[in-house]
């Protein structure tokens, strides 16, 4: 087999692709394993122990076989902890001192995708640096020939490992949720719909809520191995936002395919994503003198909106370039407590090092109970500027400020918007595209300045 050229394992949330496709096939699948694995044993120097979880996609099961049978063959003890969620796989290689847990999902992709995400002792995921010692071993190994990388002889056509799904973990997992970090809140006065994407969450989410006393109503909780995502989680609100109306009830909570993100639904139908979580939670953090740093990190995506209301409150709002590893590295460097991003991927650190859409519902429920108002009125304070998004189709991506028309655009657009509106210029990393999005107080003015901006990318570079 000759090694892929310009292949690059590792995104900004782990391996991701077709399910049995490169990299997800057998034979890289299993080398992912051992190179984790040789990794693990060279910086630990032992043999390590090895957690493995997984959503409910067909090819799941496959995937985190293959991936044993590596792990084994390199000398490593390998568990299962069956279906359960992202964040859930964080915790129990956390709680019970696993060397590494490994999470087989695409999050909120289509059934057909598949992923592998690592996570260290801690409950973070992996560093780059150690994705770059990964890569550098199966780059090697899908030469001509197997080589020895690093002192660790990669091995080939060996045994099955044989995997238990061991139930208790996520018993753990569930304890922890409804004791540890519910400390005791119940939410018997809460009628509540939530929607588990045929994912993750199918099973423990509906347990959870009602061990805290909450009166619900549950959705999408049948996965079949193909439905996940389908119409239905945190990317399709309209069944929740329906079964929230057609039965009064307070509020709905949808969950993606991995359960590490969570958005909701008022009252009265309405959506209300990460922004509006960011400040329901920083305000009652701040009540609870809770809000460390008087800080919340968010993303570059968050709306200019959120900046604004934060900053009416004395809240500094620090952001990043998009991706929940991004939010949480600068939360821990500046020792602040909360911070995500607009699509409901909330961090608290000092509970979870993992975004975990379980905790931001407890922390929301709380919230809301603790204040006495609805959601609904808890979301009014923000306020959201009209926004737009267009992408440009580009033939290259050279530096935008080394063009110079589109260079004088942005700065002419900066200069408007100053303090009132928002320009963010950016190139997909995955695609030939060059991401336009403008907010302000005139959404027709904005779709005019978009366009022209677009325009002009596309004489450019186009």
């Amino acid at each position: 087999m000759s090694k892929p050229e310009a292949k690059k394992f590792f995104g900004t949330d782990g391996v991701r692709g077709v399910a049995g496709e490169f990299p997800l096939d057998e034979v890289t699948v299993n080398l992912i394993g051992q190179s984790l694995t040789a990794n693990l044993t060279r910086s630990l120097g032992h043999k390590p122990r090895i957690i493995i979880g997984r959503d409910t996609r067909e090819s799941g099961p496959q995937i985190e076989q293959w991936l044993a049978d590596g792990a084994v063959a390199s000398g490593a003890g390998v568990e299962s902890a069956g279906i359960i969620t992202t964040p859930g796989v964080a915790f129990v290689t956390r709680n019970a001192g696993f060397d590494a847990g490994v999470v087989i999902s695409a999050s909120h992709n289509p059934y057909r995708d598949n992923g592998i995400k690592i996570f260290s002792p801690s409950g973070k995921k992996i560093d780059d640096s150690t994705e770059i010692d990964i890569e550098k071993a199966l780059h090697a190994w899908l030469g001509d020939e197997p080589v020895e990388v690093q002192g660790a002889k990669f091995i080939k056509n060996q045994s099955r490992a044989h995997l238990v799904e061991q139930t208790e973990y996520k018993e753990d997992y569930l304890n922890y949720l409804a004791q540890e970090v519910a400390r005791g809140a119940r939410f018997d006065k809460l009628n509540i719909a939530i929607d588990c994407a045929n994912g993750a969450a199918s099973d423990i989410a509906p347990r959870l809520f009602k061990r805290l006393g909450t009166s619900v109503t549950v959705l999408s909780a049948g996965p079949d191995g193909q439905n996940i995502n389908e119409q239905c989680g945190s990317l399709h609100m309209e069944k929740l936002q329906e079964a929230v109306l057609n039965e009064r009830l307070d509020l709905g909570i949808a969950f993606d395919g991995d359960a590490d993100r969570a958005l909701f639904v008022d009252g009265s139908g309405a959506l209300i994503d990460g922004d509006h979580i960011l400040l329901i939670l920083a305000e009652h953090m701040r009540r609870q003198g809770a809000l460390a740093k008087e800080t919340v990190v968010a993303t570059v995506m968050s709306n200019i909106g959120l900046e604004l209301a934060f900053e009416e409150r004395g809240i500094e709002l620090v952001r990043t370039q998009v991706g929940d590893r991004y939010v949480l590295e600068e939360l821990l460097a500046r020792g602040a407590s909360l911070g995500g991003e607009q699509s409901g991927h909330i961090i608290f650190p000092s509970i979870s090092l993992a975004g975990d859409g379980l905790i931001t519902a407890i922390e929301l429920l709380r919230a809301v109970q603790e204040s006495g108002e609805t959601l609904t009125a808890l979301a009014s304070k923000l306020t959201k500027f009209p926004q737009v998004l267009i992408n440009v189709r580009v033939a290259s991506k050279p530096p935008l400020e080394s063009l110079a028309d589109v260079k004088s655009e942005i700065e002419r657009i900066e200069e408007e918007l100053k303090g009132r509106g928002r320009l963010l210029v950016r190139y997909s990393g995955t695609e030939n595209l060059a991401r336009v999005m403008i907010e302000g107080e005139d959404q027709a003015k904005i779709e005019a300045e978009a366009q022209g901006l677009a325009q002009v990318i596309k004489r450019a570079i186009g």
